[in-house]
């Protein structure tokens, strides 16, 4: 038990990162209801844009502290432009089709992503190294950080609370809550439900940039795949907490890294389950952990917020 600290925040960690992702599918699903399984991918295009400013546009050997702002913009803009682009092209023309007809382009848009990159990013095919921010370990009692967690775990709690925060008092939030509330009704306001969608796309990319540019900085590289996986728990994060909540997409995604955390920890040392511990099974008990509230709970842990997705 003496390593139970560090198990707790490395699943704060964990957790964090799941729930910047999962704000992403929370905007969307919110607005159009609408899962945008491409999410994942967004979120490693983000990464990928944010490296290719370090490597490609700043002059060799410049500070991380003025490298990593421009790196924070130029995955935002690479994320943001793509997420636009799929609602224009990809989602907005099946906007009144039968709902599997959207989720299936979804599916075909995140493979689309994952073998472009493969295929024309410089050794996309190998695990790319990704500049760190000089500093660190730090130590608090015994709990250990770097200075890849000290920025994840101050932008995650710092993008939920500005995202809350604009969705409830400025007036294109108040338009996104009519939006979700009742779309039809929400245009014959005069409120241009095609901008508002667009801007909730944008809102998602941005974090799915800034979540891109955390994993890099906590695990030291990136590479072409890591959007699925990542993708698919920050779904599972959403919906834990209650999809379409924003205060529940993080709140998901940090029981959720907690419970793979904890699990991978201390299962096996449980009497007869000593097969089932170890990081092979935390995906398991990741969906084992999903699928229990899903049962007891179907609205997710906080539940969804119709009229005020704050």
């Amino acid at each position: 038990m003496h390593t139970l600290p560090q198990n707790l925040a490395n699943g704060l960690l964990l957790g964090s990162m799941y729930g910047l992702i999962a704000i992403g599918y929370t905007m969307v699903y919110g607005i159009v209801q609408l899962i945008n399984f491409a999410h994942g991918e967004i979120f490693m295009t983000g990464a990928f844009g944010g490296l290719t400013v370090y490597l490609y546009v700043l002059p060799d050997g410049v500070s991380m502290w003025i490298a990593l702002p421009l790196m924070l913009i130029g995955g935002a803009i690479v994320s943001v432009l793509i997420a636009l682009g799929a609602e224009r092209f990809a989602y907005r023309p099946l906007r009144g089709a039968p709902r599997l007809a959207p989720l299936i382009t979804a599916i075909g848009l995140s493979l689309a992503l994952q073998q472009a990159v493969f295929n024309w990013y410089p050794n996309a095919k190998n695990d790319e190294n990704f500049p760190q921010i000089p500093g660190g370990p730090f130590h608090i009692g015994s709990v250990t950080f770097g200075t890849g967690d000290i920025f994840l775990i101050t932008a995650a709690p710092l993008c939920m609370a500005a995202l809350a925060l604009f969705v409830r008092s400025s007036r294109t939030g108040r338009a996104m809550q009519a939006t979700a509330q009742d779309p039809d009704t929400a245009q014959l306001m005069g409120i241009d439900t095609n901008r508002i969608i667009m801007i909730a796309f944008a809102i998602g990319g941005l974090f799915a940039a800034v979540a891109g540019i955390a994993w890099g900085l906590k695990y030291g590289s990136i590479k072409y795949e890591m959007g699925f996986q990542a993708g698919l728990k920050a779904f599972t994060a959403a919906v834990l907490g209650g999809i379409g909540n924003i205060y529940g997409a993080m709140i998901g995604g940090v029981v959720l890294g907690l419970a793979e955390t904890m699990a991978s920890a201390y299962i096996a040392d449980v009497p007869g389950m000593q097969q089932l511990g170890g990081s092979g099974w935390a995906n398991v008990w990741a969906f084992v952990l999903l699928i229990l509230v899903l049962l007891f709970r179907p609205q997710g842990l906080v539940g969804e917020r119709v009229a005020d997705r704050a």
